[in-house]
């Protein structure tokens, strides 16, 4: 919520700055990012009025007979963008989506977000994110086609790494906006790079994987590049995760996961491990909105570095949830790990479920299953089931179903948001079944 000490704060900002241009960011509900420039002189009126758009235009939204909607920019999120011109600047922010009669919209999902992290806030939980995202630059003239700029492999520092220039490029303009990066890299495949941004609340981190997304594209097209969020655009490479590190801290700044390694090998507290246990139990009601397309589960099969179990573990890549080694006398950095999310997720519906879902688990009061270990993924269907590892969804159709039957989903997202995901989805299943061959879906399924 932007308060009066915070619009103050923007309006004297911009003047001082010389900032003509504001851009009102919001994404829809697939989480692409849209946005519309207002002048600087209109900036106070929107504040207090909001600024009106044409909602039907946008997916997931409202029908043409109820298109106007009101975008309210959020003054906590005002930042210059640092690639355009200083003289007649322009800048950004993030907006609450409200209906004429100023009520919040149930399609705007960063509002979904904010009543999700509002509710766990007032049972005295702050949900705090640290995301590290992976990506693919590709030759910009040969798109569509998926060229590779390097053969580089993971964190391999050689000249080969075309990226590496562009990378710090990247890193310097996020932290020009206030979005601290922990470290970049080069990862697994070629040409794929990955980004880890420092932890913060929700809402914002969800804006700042926004805003990552947008300045790696934005950049990556400055050098004559193309940068790609798509899961798996390679056959025989490894996928872009987008993982969340996830905690919880009280309101006096403890952090509720720890508890010392007497009572937990992972030295994680009852709290965190019934928060783990939720995350286990929903994930296959939650990966439509964590991996919604198609190519997301061709990343999602068993080869020791991605889920394909609902498990949870501390060296096994292939868990859910996995568990950072602890460092002694560093109590705050303890977190979990959720590695099944893909770049595509639209941040803030991801960290809604996943937060509703952790929630639940504490709420339920879960107990934690078995740990996973290497090689686990060998036992058979019955082996596994006795010891309480859950087959994820293998599919864009089976996550759909999954989804659908969710009461806890209904009651996150709401009927708006569910609706339309459902709708949308089984339309893009559908396409892509279409397309397959018999041959095709059974080597597909063999190779799981």
């Amino acid at each position: 919520m932007s308060g009066d000490r915070n619009i103050d704060f923007v309006l004297r900002t911009v003047e001082k700055r010389d900032v003509r241009f504001i851009r009102l960011w919001f994404t829809d509900v697939l989480g692409n990012l849209k946005s519309f420039s207002i002048s600087s002189e209109d900036l106070e009126e929107a504040f207090e009025e909001g600024v009106g758009f044409d909602g039907s235009s946008v997916a997931g939204f409202v029908s043409q007979d109820e298109s106007d909607m009101l975008a309210f920019p959020d003054a906590t999120t005002f930042q210059v963008l640092p690639w355009r011109p200083e003289k007649c600047g322009v800048a950004r922010m993030f907006c609450d989506i409200r209906t004429p009669s100023r009520e919040l919209f149930e399609g705007d999902t960063r509002s979904v977000l904010t009543r999700v992290f509002t509710a766990a806030d007032e049972k005295g939980y702050v949900m705090n994110v640290g995301p590290k995202l992976e990506y693919f630059y590709f030759d910009q003239e040969k798109a569509p086609t998926p060229v590779p700029l390097d053969h580089a492999g993971y964190f391999d520092l050689t000249s080969s790494d075309s990226a590496m220039d562009l990378r710090r490029e990247t890193t310097l303009s996020l932290e020009h906006m206030s979005i601290p990066v922990t470290y970049s890299y080069h990862s697994s495949a070629p040409s794929q790079n990955g980004i880890e941004l420092r932890y913060s609340e929700a809402v914002t981190c969800a804006d700042n994987i926004m805003t990552s997304r947008l300045v790696i594209r934005q950049l990556a097209h400055e050098h004559g590049m193309m940068a790609s969020f798509m899961p798996k655009p390679f056959t025989g490479a490894s996928g872009s995760g987008m993982f969340l590190y996830q905690s919880l801290f009280d309101h006096d700044g403890n952090n509720l996961f720890w508890a010392p390694k007497t009572e937990h090998p992972a030295h994680l507290s009852p709290l965190a491990q019934h928060y783990v246990a939720g995350l286990l139990k929903y994930a296959p009601e939650f990966m439509l909105v964590t991996n919604p397309t198609v190519n997301s589960y061709k990343r999602l099969v068993s080869n020791g570095e991605v889920p394909v179990y609902a498990t949870w573990g501390r060296k096994n890549r292939s868990a859910l949830v996995r568990i950072p080694t602890h460092k002694p006398g560093k109590h705050q950095a303890t977190r979990v790990e959720l590695r099944n999310p893909d770049p595509t997720a639209n941040p803030y519906l991801a960290l809604a479920v996943s937060l509703a879902a952790g929630i639940r688990g504490i709420e339920e009061g879960l107990e934690l299953p078995e740990e996973s270990f290497s090689g686990f993924e060998r036992l058979n269907d019955g082996e596994l089931a006795s010891r309480g590892f859950r087959r994820l969804p293998r599919n864009l159709g089976d996550a759909i179903k999954r989804f659908d039957r969710s009461e806890l989903m209904r009651e996150t997202l709401g009927d708006h948001i569910c609706d339309y995901l459902v709708a949308q989805k089984w339309r893009e299943w559908d396409e892509y079944s279409a397309t397959v061959t018999e041959w095709e879906r059974k080597s597909y399924y063999a190779g799981l």
